[in-house]
């Protein structure tokens, strides 16, 4: 049975369909990757499955349970996790504060989750005392998926992760986004616009068009295909 699913899910904001007739269904230890153009309805599909947007029609199940019509706080306290681009991590706060925020609902393993974390990400461990909005670009988002991950995420849910990222530390992120999955089997869905970079590190892919999904299949598929790949994604020679 896959970790979660939807059915035929149609979505926007208010009376703005932004999506139509979804289904996903996304495997546990896995990373699934969704990408297309711009404007094409990605980050509204990681806000629906987190809660965020306006359900019309259809269904989300996530661990067996539907969830269709639960809040986002109830989704979180069941291990789903949504990560967005933007606003990500508490900017006035220091590192180990935003890691106290991450962990408020099991405040007694505190002193253990960021031990944990710390051996993932152990290029934030000099920086416990500074205030986050310091941090560079690289590190503030490598400070984000360190603080959900106090949170032990069963879906862990990435939106751009690598977005107006140097070349060297995009490549830094998506090897974390691999030990995540290969080291802690993590399941991850990853939405990026760097399409053949997250090809080449996910699993499973989905292309969304206008809201509509146009494929769906493995990785190396999409990234192979002769003419989704150039059309959609800009991937002229994927070799």
């Amino acid at each position: 049975m896959a970790l979660l699913t939807t059915r035929s899910v149609d979505a926007g904001y208010g009376n703005l369909q932004v999506l139509y007739d979804i289904n996903l269904e996304i495997e546990e230890g896995t990373i699934t990757v969704i990408v297309g153009p711009n404007g094409s309805g990605k980050s509204t599909l990681l806000k629906t499955i987190f809660g965020l947007t306006k359900v019309y029609k259809g269904s989300i199940t996530f661990m067996g349970k539907e969830i269709t019509h639960l809040k986002p706080y109830e989704r979180a306290r069941l291990g789903l996790i949504y990560l967005p681009q933007l606003r990500n991590i508490f900017t006035r706060l220091t590192v180990r504060e935003n890691f106290v925020m991450g962990c408020y609902l099991e405040p007694e393993k505190l002193e253990e989750r960021i031990d944990y974390v710390l051996e993932l990400f152990p290029e934030l461990k000099g920086y416990m005392d500074r205030r986050a909005w310091t941090l560079s670009g690289g590190l503030r988002q490598m400070l984000g998926m360190a603080m959900n991950l106090m949170r032990h995420p069963k879906l862990l849910m990435l939106d751009e992760p690598t977005a107006n990222l140097a070349p060297k530390i995009t490549g830094q992120v998506f090897k974390k986004i691999e030990e995540l999955r290969d080291n802690l089997g993590i399941t991850i869905v990853l939405v990026e616009q760097n399409a053949k970079r997250a090809l080449e590190v996910g699993d499973y892919a989905y292309l969304l068009v206008a809201g509509r999904i146009m494929f769906k299949g493995k990785c190396e598929e999409l990234l192979n295909h002769p003419e989704l790949a150039k059309i959609y994604l800009g991937i002229i020679d994927s070799k």
